[in-house]
């Protein structure tokens, strides 16, 4: 997202944080009304809605016509389609933290559960327990993970070799991997899902099964 669209999303929400314009919305949603009529209708004055109405107007979310001395003001339906095709998909508002390191939390729930520097490459860093919050659990999976490569099958014994480096218990984390979308096993063998970079989802982590 642009930082002008971010901008447009920001007067949009601001603009509808407001009782009255929503309720105006909702009014013209049915059908036009004039200032006049609106200021009725909503008991508020009619500089008041009319105020409220040219907020409204900024973001083209509604339309005016003429009508003899008077003004009618409708809501302008494909105005708000076109801003919500444009704005509220998954894509544009994933894209609001694009700034943001989404990393962040995970490292800091490293920072606790690992001992020693989790960016140190020439050490082994040992975990110092399985944490009992699925979405933190996530994260150590996650991390305990990408010790294996990718594309490569690991027998059992060569699996519990490599987890005895980083935890004591090596059955309790081979069976969390391969109940989590880490990895899998088949025919005895197991090898890592190409899945680290998915976001941390504490309902896809299974806490049963045979390791």
């Amino acid at each position: 997202m642009t930082n002008e669209q971010f901008q447009n999303l920001l007067r949009f929400f601001k603009a509808l944080a407001d009782e009255s314009r929503l309720k105006i919305l909702g009014i013209l949603a049915n059908q036009e009304y004039s200032v006049e009529e609106l200021a009725v209708l909503l008991q508020l004055k009619e500089p008041t809605i009319s105020h409220h109405l040219a907020k409204l107007k900024e973001l083209k979310l509604v339309s005016m016509r003429p009508d003899g001395n008077a003004h009618l003001y409708q809501l302008d339906i494909r105005e708000l389609q076109s801003i919500s095709q444009e704005i509220f998909t998954q894509e544009r508002i994933a894209s609001l933290v694009k700034d943001v390191n989404t990393e962040a939390w995970e490292n800091k729930v490293l920072h606790t559960y690992i001992e020693g520097d989790i960016q140190a490459t020439e050490v082994i860093q040992r975990l110092k327990e399985i944490p009992t919050s699925r979405k933190k659990r996530l994260v150590v999976l996650k991390w305990i993970a990408n010790k294996f490569d990718l594309g490569v099958s690991y027998q059992e014994n060569t699996v519990d070799e490599i987890l005895q480096r980083y935890y004591h218990d090596s059955s309790t984390l081979k069976r969390e991997l391969v109940n989590s979308p880490f990895m899998e096993k088949e025919s005895g063998a197991y090898r890592r899902l190409p899945v680290l970079d998915f976001p941390m989802d504490a309902d896809r982590v299974q806490t049963t099964g045979e390791g």
